[in-house]
Parts: C-alpha cells; sequence; structure tokens
C-alpha cells in the first residue's frame, strides 16, 4: 500500500486523492489475484483431480466430484489471499481479518457437510447400508459440526474465545433440548432401530395409524419415509416406530413364501353321505383316484372287524362328500406349481357359523411378488368355486336380488301369484 500511495505522489498528485487512490489499486490488485487464483484452482486443479479420479474409475472419488467437495474447498483459497493481504489495510485491518476467517469458518462447514454427504453415499453403494443405515448418525453429527462452527464464528466477530461461549450452554440446555426435542428423539429411536435390527431400507412395513402400507425408500434422523402401493409417499417420526406398534413383512420376504389363508363357506345342507354313484364317480378324478380306492379298503376293513350294520349310513364309518372334497382340495394343493411345498399346507375346517361351513384353505405360494401371489390365489379359488358342485356341494352366498327375482318368477310360474292387470 505504501509503495503503491509513494509511486502516486510522484506525479504530484493530492496526498489524499493519492491515499484514496492507492486503496483502490490494491483492492483492484487484491481483487484480481483471488479472480486468478480461484480461476487456476478450478479451472486446471479441478480438471486434473477430476481427470485422475475418472481415470482410475474410483467410484468414491465420482461420489466426491458429484457432491462437488474440492468446488467448494476451492472458495477458501481468494479468502485466504485476503487475510494475507489484511495488513495493508491498517485502520481495517481487524475487520478484514475477522470477516476473511469467518469466511473460512464457513466454506470449511460447507466442505465438511458436502465430505459427510459424501461419505453417506459412499455406505450406500455397500449392501450392509439397508441392514444398518447411518444417515441418521451423519445428520446428529452435522448438527454438532454446524453449532460448533457457529460459536467459533460468533466468538470470532466479537474478539471472545469460543470456551466463553461454550460455558454459556449450561444455562441454554432447557432451550436446546426444546429446540432439538424432535431430533434427540430420532437419534435415540435410530439407535434403537439399529440395534434390534426393526427396519431397514427395502422393508414392506404397514402401520395404519400414520396410514401407512409399502417399502421403506429412507430413514433418517427424524423420519421414516415409506412409499405405498399407491405411489404416495407417508412420513412417519423415528420415534414412532418404538412408541407405537407397526407390521414389517421383512420376515415374509425372507422366508420365500407368501401366506394364503382364505375360506369357502359351504351350504351345510349340501353335506352328506357319499352314495355308490358318487364314489364311482370320484374315482375318475385325478386327484382322487388312489385315495377313494385306499379309504374304501380302510372302511370296510373297519366296519366288517366291528360286525357294523351298513343298512343304515349312520353305522360305521363312510366317506361324506365334504370329507373328499377336502382331501381333493388337498391333493390339488400338493400337484399345484404356485404353491410352496416346504411350508405349512393345509386346508381345514372352522366352527361353522351364520354363512355356513368354513373350509379355509392354508397354505404358501412359492413367489412372493404381489401379481404373482394374487395370480396363484385366484386361480386356485376359481378352480375350487368351478368344481365345488361336482361333489353335490354347494357354497354360501347371501340372496342376490337375481335369487330373490327367481323365486318369484318361479311361483308366478306355479300359479301361486297372480299378476294383476291393469
Amino acid at each position: 500500500m505504501n509503495f503503491i500511495n509513494n509511486q502516486l505522489l510522484k506525479y504530484e498528485l493530492d496526498p489524499d486523492l493519492a491515499r484514496y487512490l492507492s486503496i483502490v489499486i490494491m483492492i483492484l490488485f487484491i481483487a484480481i489475484i483471488c479472480f486468478v487464483a480461484n480461476l487456476i484452482t478450478k479451472k486446471i486443479v479441478i480438471r486434473i483431480i477430476t481427470h485422475i479420479v475418472r481415470a482410475n474409475q474410483l467410484e468414491w472419488g465420482n461420489i466426491i466430484l458429484e457432491r462437488q467437495v474440492f468446488r467448494k474447498l476451492s472458495h477458501i483459497v481468494p479468502a485466504i489471499i485476503i487475510y494475507s493481504f489484511s495488513g495493508s489495510f491498517e485502520t481495517y485491518e481487524s475487520l478484514i481479518e475477522k470477516l476473511a476467517i469467518t469466511y473460512i469458518i464457513i466454506a470449511g462447514l460447507m466442505v465438511i457437510n458436502s465430505l459427510l454427504n459424501a461419505f453417506n453415499d459412499i455406505y450406500d453403494t455397500f449392501e450392509i447400508s439397508k441392514i444398518k443405515p447411518i444417515k441418521g448418525y451423519i445428520q446428529v453429527i452435522k448438527i454438532i459440526v454446524i453449532t460448533l462452527g457457529a460459536i467459533v464464528v460468533i466468538a470470532n466477530l466479537i474478539g471472545k474465545s469460543p470456551l466463553i461461549l461454550l460455558s454459556g450452554f449450561g444455562a441454554l440446555s432447557a432451550v436446546l433440548l426444546l429446540v432439538f426435542k424432535d431430533s434427540l428423539l430420532g437419534l435415540v429411536a435410530g439407535v434403537q432401530l439399529a440395534a434390534n435390527d426393526m427396519v431397514r431400507v427395502g422393508d414392506w412395513i404397514e402401520m395404519p395409524k400414520y396410514g401407512a402400507d409399502g417399502d421403506i425408500i429412507e430413514i433418517s434422523l427424524n423420519t421414516v419415509k415409506v412409499q405405498n402401493w399407491d405411489k404416495t409417499i407417508t412420513m412417519i417420526p423415528s420415534y414412532a416406530l418404538i412408541s407405537d406398534s407397526f407390521k414389517n413383512w421383512r420376515g415374509m420376504q425372507n422366508s420365500g413364501g407368501r401366506r394364503i389363508k382364505r375360506s369357502l363357506f359351504i351350504d351345510t345342507t349340501s353335506i352328506t353321505f357319499c352314495t355308490e354313484e358318487m364314489i364311482e364317480k370320484f374315482k375318475n378324478i385325478l386327484y382322487l383316484s388312489d385315495y377313494i380306492v385306499i379309504k374304501e379298503q380302510e372302511i370296510e376293513e373297519y366296519n366288517t372287524k366291528n360286525e357294523i350294520n351298513r343298512s343304515n349310513p349312520v353305522n360305521g364309518r363312510a366317506l361324506t362328500n365334504i370329507g373328499v372334497f377336502r382331501s381333493y382340495i388337498n391333493n390339488y394343493l400338493q400337484k399345484h406349481p404356485g404353491i410352496n411345498q416346504e411350508m405349512t399346507l393345509m386346508v381345514r375346517q372352522l366352527a361353522p357359523n351364520e354363512h355356513g361351513l368354513p373350509l379355509e384353505i392354508y397354505v404358501f405360494t412359492s413367489d412372493i411378488s404381489w401379481a404373482v401371489y394374487e395370480s396363484v390365489q385366484a386361480d386356485i379359488f376359481d378352480h375350487l368355486f368351478a368344481v365345488a358342485p361336482e361333489f353335490g356341494l354347494r357354497l354360501f352366498q347371501n340372496p342376490s336380488g337375481h335369487d330373490l327375482k327367481s323365486i318369484v318368477d318361479g311361483a308366478k310360474e306355479d300359479g301361486m301369484i297372480r299378476e294383476v292387470e291393469h
């Protein structure tokens, strides 16, 4: 600054004018240096680093580049130059130094934030990230770093030690707990969720209280993001997964089978003993021929051994159409290609109710995808609804308008109802 001022005075300029001009020239000089340094950093240094990273095909390096860590780091260079030249402005030296340091701290915080984001992105490339997500912990570190950075900035501007500001945090602890309540609850919840392996990214969960029914796509400090099957997004507070009940379908997804649990309601008035004609008919059914032969021999041996008079079908043992139908369903399911034969396969009767006798099919499909599961389930029940009448069984349903119309039409044909002619 003095050198520039002395050079201007050689031209016999007014001392005050020379001083102001020297300040302007110095500012322009510093600005040019900062511009050139920033240009060199971004156009040359960063390009060289980018070329090296991409030439070596480093995945983590590409992630760091995408997060613009080096570009944000380049902002520190002009601040260092300004700080170095602060002594040229004696009157404003202290202020310039404080502002330059503040800018360096802010730029440093931006770099740390980008590094943490890059670290999280790199971690997400590993399979373990779905089991142990760390985004919540990264957010906690960001809060701590930004808080400490803000304290250092304030301490620098007021010219005090950061320790003095930190000592006052005791009085502000209650306020901080109130302000960061959700973050603290989310942190505790995140630790418990990770430690107990309760949820992972990709898990299908149901939480009716929050209208959530779909896959988890993100776990953060405060929220768990769920994409529902209708493609809407539900945000659930992290601590709600600890305090409230929810269903995780991961066990089903890992088991390799998805459960079908549905009943056919049989009209109990259609249940009867099998006649000889029915038995002969059943022998020609693929899934029943062996069963009928074995069962007939077993029943004949039992009745003969116990000298049971079979003139009345109530005496002794006999086949029923519901029992044969149940055996047919069981054999049909054992041969069905869409059913997992390594898991529970059961056809059972439940307690009769006002809708008839529930005949429940309890099996697991071999494919857990939704579309295939629904297709297999529909295929099974399409078939069972169609074959039930072949066993002399009627499936129950509440009377429809068509049923009532049929009754009225039948009554008219029998002359029980006369039409009134107008």
